[in-house]
């Protein structure tokens, strides 16, 4: 008698997520081939079956054990959970099959760990997207890295597998800062943990709040691409039935008029902070010839245009595609790099934008007022948020908006008390609300911040730690600094990211004398 080789999957993990054809696979075979929990999961369809676990390492004993039954007439079941053709058991029982093997094979589908964690999300994944298993056990690490950078590249929606384990740590944050390299800071994504299994989480997060948090191999992610909203709590990309050149409606038509009136071979400032626009505006008065300030949200190009009368203004959420197309089409002269001392990521990004298109580049930075009587230093947001635990009850944070999920997921930081000041924008408040930070403990305003200020607002909160970051005069750091000091409370100073900048500049006259020296960018299109 001829075997059957039954390839089923059973979902995630609840019976009601698989389908009715692996379960009469199941009620039909002698014998059952699966992952000890996978049984736990199919017990009343598999009664009075012969039935082998081998441990979870041995997935090729497996595929050999169940081909072994089936080669000598068995019905078997060999069993994956989510979908088992999709980085699952199938591929290695097809490499163990011989060609003149006579059973009968039936690949029964299932419902994947992709799927499973986007239903639990809303619908991110309605376009176009790509999954990437992150364990090198599978492929080569440059394979992923190259296939990662690919998929950033494209802007696609995508699920990560196999996130993090206990030997692999590092690999996740390398990924997601590739992703960072060219998807837009603020692009949704989801967390799953246990999708549809006990212990269930779901959340949802920037792209550039990922880096901070923590994950292992029971963890989805699911990034989004550019036209990723968020809705009733839950995220969705669109179909694409809409006018994908102009996702945003008149918005799109305003920005593409605002890139239409920058003026060509100029200097391009990269700013958001009040001493990149001073720069900006010194320099536009020092005749050097055009110039461009580039703000990352509207807001800041506000601020921009009231700071730097007569130099173009170029602002707005963009991506690298964005920046690459239109320096390109512009021909910038220079890009001068004057992003706050903590945006690591735009700065890598504008020195390989400035590589890969031959555009000069210059980091201008505010110096570091830092001094070691002035509080506790971190190396990093980590450091600080497991010193801020470990000190305060009420801890302040002055760090901005981006690294509260850091501070959010840190152990014992929910039996604290946190307080936080970042500027009024809708998203970021409501981002701090999703963390779980009350309403009552937003201070909401734009900064910088004097010491009496500071002084007023920490003595009514009650605060006994406060967080800061090196952020230089501009920053209002020492005014941070002479307040802890007033009121007895101790201070932890996020020490600087280090950077291998390849030309640095201190004021006007660096910039001019440097621009002197460098090598036009590309001529203007």
């Amino acid at each position: 008698m001829s075997g059957v080789l039954n390839l089923v999957s059973v979902g995630p993990g609840y019976e009601d997520l698989i389908v009715p054809r692996a379960i009469a696979a199941l009620k039909d075979s002698d014998v059952i081939v699966a992952y000890e929990l996978y049984l736990r999961w199919i017990a009343p369809h598999i009664e009075g079956k012969q039935i082998f676990s081998p441990p979870l390492t041995q997935e090729r004993e497996r595929a050999q054990l169940a081909i072994e039954h089936a080669r000598n007439g068995a019905r078997v079941s060999l069993i994956s959970s989510g979908d088992i053709g999709i980085y699952a058991m199938a591929a290695l029982a097809y490499e163990e099959m011989r060609e003149d093997d006579t059973y009968t094979v039936n690949l029964v589908p299932g419902v994947t760990s992709a799927n499973a964690c986007a239903s639990l999300l809303g619908s991110p994944l309605s376009h176009d997207f790509a999954t990437l298993s992150l364990s090198d056990l599978l492929c080569p690490w440059e394979w992923i890295e190259h296939r990662a950078r690919h998929i950033a590249q494209a802007d696609l929606a995508c699920v990560m597998y196999n996130v993090q384990s206990a030997s692999r740590q590092e690999g996740v944050y390398r990924v997601l800062q590739l992703m960072l390299e060219s998807k837009a800071p603020g692009t949704l994504c989801g967390v799953v943990r246990n999708a549809y299994r006990p212990g269930q989480q779901v959340d949802i997060y920037r792209l550039d709040e990922l880096p901070g948090l923590k994950f292992d191999m029971l963890t989805t992610i699911v990034v989004g691409n550019r036209f990723t909203a968020k809705k009733r709590g839950q995220i969705f990309t669109p179909r694409g039935y809409n006018d994908w050149a102009q996702p945003e409606g008149p918005l799109a038509v305003k920005a593409a008029q605002q890139e239409d009136q920058l003026p060509g071979n100029a200097v391009w400032v990269f700013s958001g902070t009040s001493d990149g626009n001073a720069l900006a505006a010194d320099l536009a008065a020092a005749n050097i010839g055009p110039v461009v300030v580039s703000a990352a949200s509207d807001h800041g190009g506000e601020i921009a245009r009231q700071d730097c009368p007569g130099v173009a203004i170029w602002s707005g959420r963009q991506g690298v595609e964005a920046r690459r197309r239109v320096l390109n089409a512009k021909g910038a002269r220079v890009l001068l790099d004057a992003t706050h001392p903590y945006a690591r990521n735009m700065s890598e990004q504008l020195m390989a934008l400035s590589k890969e298109l031959g555009i000069p580049y210059l980091r201008f930075e505010r110096p570091s007022e830092y001094a070691p009587h002035d509080g506790e230093a971190c190396a990093s947001i980590e450091e600080a948020a497991a010193r801020a635990v470990a000190t305060g009850q009420r801890i302040f944070l002055a760090t901005g908006s981006k690294d509260l999920a850091t501070f959010m997921q840190t152990a014992g930081a929910a039996d604290k008390q946190w307080f936080v000041r970042q500027t009024a924008e809708p998203e970021l408040i409501e981002r701090a609300l999703a963390l779980g930070i009350p309403r009552e403990r937003i201070c909401a305003m734009q900064g910088p911040f004097s010491a009496e200020f500071n002084t007023a607002l920490w003595r009514d909160w009650g605060i006994d730690c406060v967080v800061t970051k090196d952020s230089g005069g501009a920053g209002g750091y020492q005014a941070k600094v002479q307040a802890a000091k007033a009121l007895g409370i101790p201070l932890l100073v996020v020490a600087r990211p280090q950077l291998a900048y390849p030309a640095m500049v201190a004021n006007v006259a660096d910039v001019v004398d440097a621009l002197h020296a460098l090598k036009p960018g590309p001529a203007a299109a």
